[in-house]
């Protein structure tokens, strides 16, 4: 505290004596900047062992790993809910509309990311009332609130996981299959969970792309009758389905059909 107080006296005394505002504001963020700094250096050392010292090997491959396991946590937490389904759904309705550009790759990873949200609100409330909010309390320590997170997610990814994916994955792995599945551990359950997800993403896309492949046949079918062989078919095929797919008010069906999936 007496350290803080120094820097912050040493950063507002010049800054006082000026009369320009803008080299107020210049010493107000370098000592923003100064005690930001120091947080995250406090934080990293409060972090590291008793017995270790920051600048010793130990505590630099901590910290690094640390930071790397913190870049993959997003991923790992979005490749255990329907995010890959609904991007990769998605992604085929822009596809089959034949608009590259439209939506653009940010609208369609936000809807992706608000339905998850929306879907996953369940397992998120399971997961808070099993293991975040004893944690949060003191009740537990971090690796006893991720053995009581672990059966909650692994009954939400075994039950929506097909078996053909659990198989795949027991096969490889030469384990005994499980008898319930309680007895999946989460390494096999986890990418299981992924590859189910991308068969049954796969799936709906099939399903999605041909009728607008319909629509470009006929399209390229009535250009060539009419001897237009230098239309370019996505010119008349591009309109006629922007209107059928209006006209069945596509987005909220693909929408309704992705939640109610999810739903399972």
């Amino acid at each position: 505290m007496m350290q803080a107080a120094l820097v912050m006296s040493a950063a507002l005394a010049p800054a006082a004596s000026l009369e320009a505002p803008a080299q107020g504001a210049q010493a107000l963020a370098d000592l923003s900047a100064l005690v930001t700094s120091s947080s995250v250096a406090q934080a990293i050392g409060d972090a590291l062992p008793a017995g270790s010292s920051q600048s010793s090997p130990l505590g630099a491959l901590g910290v690094a790993l640390a930071l790397g396991a913190l870049t993959l946590l997003p991923a790992a937490v979005l490749c255990c809910t329907h995010f890959v389904r609904f991007v990769v759904v998605l992604g085929f309705v822009r596809t089959g509309l034949g608009t590259p550009a439209a939506p653009p790759n940010q609208v369609i990873t936000g809807l992706a990311l608000m339905l998850t949200a929306f879907s996953a609100a369940p397992l998120a409330g399971a997961l808070h009332h099993a293991a975040l909010a004893p944690y949060l309390e003191g009740k537990l320590s971090a690796t006893s609130a991720l053995a009581a997170a672990a059966p909650t997610l692994r009954t939400y990814l075994v039950a929506r996981t097909s078996e053909r994916s659990l198989e795949t994955f027991y096969s490889v792995s030469e384990e005994p299959s499980p008898a319930t599945a309680d007895d999946v551990p989460l390494r096999i359950a986890v990418p299981a969970f992924v590859l189910s997800e991308l068969s049954t993403a796969f799936s709906i896309g099939l399903a999605i792309l041909l009728p607008f492949l319909v629509i470009d046949l006929l399209a390229a079918i009535v250009l060539t009758a009419l001897g237009m062989v230098m239309v370019p078919p996505y010119v008349v095929a591009l309109p006629l389905k922007l209107l059928v797919f209006a006209l069945i008010d596509g987005w909220h069906l693909v929408v309704e059909a992705l939640l109610q999936g999810a739903a399972g």
